[in-house]
């Protein structure tokens, strides 16, 4: 008999998908450059020039062996120091490469880090609203997923509801800062109360609580302002990254978890991945572009853009109504719609060419996302039309 848990899964498809393929046959009918589309977190600068170029250089200086044959299961040693190193001068670590674990991106990190601290049956706290792929990344492990409810106000971390959900139970909080989908960025404050809450809690529980980081949108932040290093706070953090948004290159598929030197048993952690992954069929990413990633870490695109564009949606949306927490990185936000279903709001949008994602998988009902990784130009042709969509069908927000 077929696997009944994958076939459940169709019946709940992801709406980030099915909304851009949408976007996409409507772009066939309309032109493209027609339909505003708002739904799927696909970076729109291309990679700097550096990764292009570190490409060819290594194409041309390394055997087809080196470059296309299989990794160790654990990843190129060269390459896991070059990335523990620039975690070093960035951030005052002291990984070395035996601490970093490659894989196929922040979602194979996060299901190499899921599996390596918990247990079938464990529970995992992870604070709303949350990229709604935890859900299957969290049950595909064996564990349970429990939501932390939103703090609505700025979607910073409820600590209140977090320290009564901790239990003995409780392997794990999987935190994402920036977050997708409110943009949200963790203080030091907020990240020091986190880590004094865990230390205190792991006594009362009496085993460790891990903290699993998701930072793939670390170097998108706002306003001048750097990223906290989440891993500089609390001893038993694994951190997950992904160069897919960093670089702007999704589709290469790599990233590592971290795990903190003073995390507990770290010189285990990274070889139990290598066994988790014969197990999930992981078996290492790319060769060439664990290579390419290594020489490029630390390297960005030109990130510019994605500040640029919040602003400008930040301005409309709140000039109409909005009540929309501003959001400090990552290239999302998440307004609160205007009618209770957000769903039939963003149907209703649709009518306008509009794309934009209801939040309810996200954990945060009423709310709707907006992914603003498109070019400035078009998004500037958006602004009209979202003024239009809002005071033809929510008058009453045009006139208060």
């Amino acid at each position: 008999m077929i696997n009944q848990n994958y076939l459940a899964m169709l019946r709940h498809r992801s709406v980030i998908r099915d909304l851009s393929e949408l976007a996409a046959a409507l772009g066939k009918e309309i032109g493209d450059e027609n339909v505003f589309d708002f739904s799927l977190g696909n970076p729109s600068v291309p990679p700097p020039e550096s990764f292009r170029e570190v490409c060819e250089e290594l194409l041309h200086e390394l055997s087809p062996l080196a470059l296309h044959g299989y990794s160790p299961s654990l990843g190129i040693p060269e390459v896991k120091e070059q990335i523990a190193a620039s975690l070093n001068r960035r951030f005052g670590t002291c990984y070395t490469g035996e601490h970093i674990f490659p894989t196929s991106g922040a979602a194979g990190a996060i299901a190499h880090a899921l599996r390596a601290v918990s247990q079938p049956g464990d529970e995992i706290l992870v604070p709303a609203p949350f990229f709604p792929e935890y859900v299957p990344y969290i049950t595909g492990a064996g564990a349970k997923l429990r939501v932390i409810p939103p703090r609505f106000e700025d979607f910073q971390i409820n600590f209140d509801a977090l320290e009564e959900m901790i239990t003995e139970n409780t392997a794990a909080v999987l935190i994402n800062t920036p977050n997708n989908p409110s943009g949200a960025v963790y203080s030091e404050e907020a990240l020091r109360r986190l880590s004094e809450l865990l230390v205190r809690k792991e006594k009362e529980c009496g085993h460790p609580l891990f903290l699993i980081s998701d930072e793939p949108y670390r170097e998108i932040v706002f306003d001048g302002k750097t990223l906290p290093y989440t891993a500089g706070f609390y001893d038993n953090t694994l951190t997950c990254y992904s160069f897919s948004k960093s670089l702007s290159a999704p589709g290469e598929r790599i990233g590592y978890v971290a795990v903190n030197p003073a995390c507990e048993m770290a010189e285990l952690l990274v070889p139990m991945m290598g066994q988790i992954s014969r197990g999930i069929g992981h078996n290492c990413p790319s060769s060439l572009m664990m290579r390419v990633m290594g020489r490029c870490c630390g390297e960005t695109a030109e990130l510019s853009v994605y500040e640029t564009n919040m602003k400008l949606l930040y301005e409309t949306l709140t000039r109409l109504g909005f009540e929309v927490p501003r959001p400090g990185g990552t290239f999302y936000m998440l307004p609160r719609a205007p009618e209770k279903d957000a769903a039939a709001f963003c149907r209703k949008a649709l009518d306008y060419d509009l794309v934009f994602v209801p939040a309810d998988g996200f954990g945060a009902p009423g709310y709707f996302r907006i992914a603003y990784c498109v070019e400035t130009e078009k998004v500037m042709r958006a602004l009209p039309v979202i003024e239009r969509f809002v005071r033809e069908r929510y008058p009453e927000m045009a006139e208060s």
